[in-house]
């Protein structure tokens, strides 16, 4: 990589040989393959019905679909590999073949899972646990050659939202992420987009601060990512529930599209797409 790239932010990732453009930003939209994921009208049941919110997701303008099989809320139940793997393997085939033009990622933390998923058709790798919970992760991301998500967590889905702690929560979510990236960039691991893991580990004052001070994420040159979506750091102060946040997400989605965001993370893809096109308008 010469010095002239490497002092500019990436602007695309190569997904099995899809040039992805990030220099504008896309939405993903969430397919949860559990029955415990904390936005109920999120769980999905069948590989009918995963095809079926796929295929809506990308005619309302998705560019990718992420796929996970295993909870991620405050306090989830943990799955074992074999059940995280037949819940994914499956639905990730369905999709690849029938809607080819997807761009899969797989939400994991387990580097078997991650193997399995992109041999059967995902495009990239997104880990909440940025490696913290499968020590062979990068090696795996490595050998794979794809893209890879990586989120900050404080604990673990089971402990996260037991009285986490900061001294500074953006510093030290910055200070993270960057031992992983040169961690990453040792294996020669490239395309790479970060995540500040916006309710994960994070009381509602450090997920709003690390949302006010987003723009320090700018120093990694890197894609970020953001996912709000219908969690508690909206209801919560709006004193609602997660099925009447979709208006609080698309003004911390706005904020955070303002603040540099490349990738829009939500469960609403049609109202997130119209978000990115307002705020490119405002900014072109």
């Amino acid at each position: 990589m010469s010095e002239k790239n490497f002092l500019e932010a990436q602007q695309s990732i190569n997904a099995k040989g899809r040039i992805i453009d990030l220099s504008e930003p896309k939405v993903m939209g969430i397919l949860n393959i559990t029955p415990d994921s904390f936005f109920g009208e999120s769980r999905t049941k069948s590989i009918h019905e995963a095809l079926s919110k796929a295929e809506k997701f990308l005619k309302e303008g998705a560019t990718f679909i992420d796929i996970g099989g295993y909870s991620s809320r405050p306090g989830a139940a943990d799955v074992s590999i074999e059940e995280e793997l037949y819940r994914t393997v499956s639905v990730v085939e369905a999709i690849s073949t029938m809607l080819p033009e997807a761009v899969i990622s797989i939400d994991t933390f387990r580097a078997k899972v991650a193997e399995e998923t992109v041999y059967a058709g995902a495009h990239i790798v997104n880990d909440i646990s940025a490696g913290d919970l499968d020590e062979g992760m990068f090696e795996m991301v490595a050998t794979l050659k794809v893209p890879y998500m990586m989120m900050h967590m404080q604990g673990t889905p089971q402990t996260m939202h037991q009285n986490p702690h900061y001294e500074n929560v953006t510093l030290e979510v910055v200070d993270y992420l960057a031992k992983k990236v040169a961690q990453l960039r040792a294996l020669k691991i490239h395309d790479l987009i970060i995540d500040p893991g916006f309710g994960f580990g994070k009381t509602l004052e450090h997920n709003y601060q690390l949302l006010k001070e987003m723009e320090a994420f700018k120093l990694f040159k890197l894609p970020v990512l953001v996912g709000f979506s219908r969690k508690g750091m909206i209801h919560k102060v709006l004193g609602t529930t997660a099925a009447d946040a979709l208006n609080g997400t698309t003004v911390l989605n706005t904020i955070a599209l303002q603040k540099g965001a490349k990738i829009l993370r939500v469960h609403d893809v049609k109202e997130a797409v119209e978000c990115v096109k307002l705020v490119e308008r405002l900014q072109g």
